[in-house]
């Protein structure tokens, strides 16, 4: 159903969710023991990160295929920035760590999954709307 713009918005959300895995969102040095090491931090980086960055990637993959069912996939993108959202605070706790550093072009995609999934469900609400005004029509 790829005529429909929301599945788009799903699929890039699913990829810029699973390219957080491979690529840093946060680039600097930590102190371990007293001395100064450079790490790279990434979805990779915690067992909660990967989780959360699978199944935000998931939720996209499966709210794709459930283009018949728009309520529930309506509640799937909302879960999908809920985890964002979780994943986010993870990210923050983690970079607090750090000592110095700095963000990484990479953020970008971070960044932009939470966007996809917005837009997505504004594409499944107007999908929604112009069903009920069909409707209305019979």
């Amino acid at each position: 159903m790829l005529q429909r713009m929301q599945t788009i918005w799903l699929l890039l959300a699913a990829v810029f969710s699973f390219l957080t895995l491979r690529f840093p969102v946060y680039n600097g040095n930590k102190l371990v023991n007293g001395i100064s090491e450079y790490n790279m931090l990434s979805a990779t980086s915690s067992l909660f990160l990967i989780i959360l960055s699978v199944a935000a990637g998931l939720i996209a993959l499966i709210a794709l295929f459930l283009y018949k069912n728009r309520g529930m996939q309506q509640k799937l993108c909302f879960a999908g920035l809920l985890l964002f959202i979780i994943s986010g605070a993870l990210y923050y706790m983690q970079i607090k760590s750090f000592a110095e550093g700095a963000f990484s072009l990479w953020t970008v995609f971070y960044f932009l999954i939470p966007v996809c999934f917005i837009l997505a469900i504004r594409g499944i609400y107007r999908d929604q709307k112009l069903i009920k005004s069909i409707d209305r029509l019979r």
